[in-house]
């Protein structure tokens, strides 16, 4: 199963860790360099949930971000996840 929130359509994003290293200019030195930059990759915040969705009848097993999920409780799991393009 891909990391990919089904509401939001956040996925996996490639970006850098800056290493700083040095001796900063209050303790005598030349202050913090950025000596290299390595590779990582950002994860959403993902949970496969169960919800129940009351206008169906049935539990819809989904998987979402805490950020979704959120906007599920505010706006309700029918609507929300007709918009996302889920229901017809």
């Amino acid at each position: 199963m891909s990391r990919i929130c089904m509401i939001t359509g956040a996925r996996p994003y490639r970006g850098r860790n800056i290493t700083h290293s040095g001796k900063s200019k209050a303790s005598g030195g030349i202050g913090l360099n950025h000596v290299k930059k390595t590779n990582r990759t950002f994860s959403p915040n993902l949970r496969d949930k169960k919800l129940w969705v009351p206008e169906l009848g049935a539990f819809v097993k989904i998987r979402l971000t805490a950020r979704a999920l959120k906007t599920v409780t505010k706006n309700g799991a029918f609507a929300t996840l007709k918009k996302a393009g889920l229901f017809d």
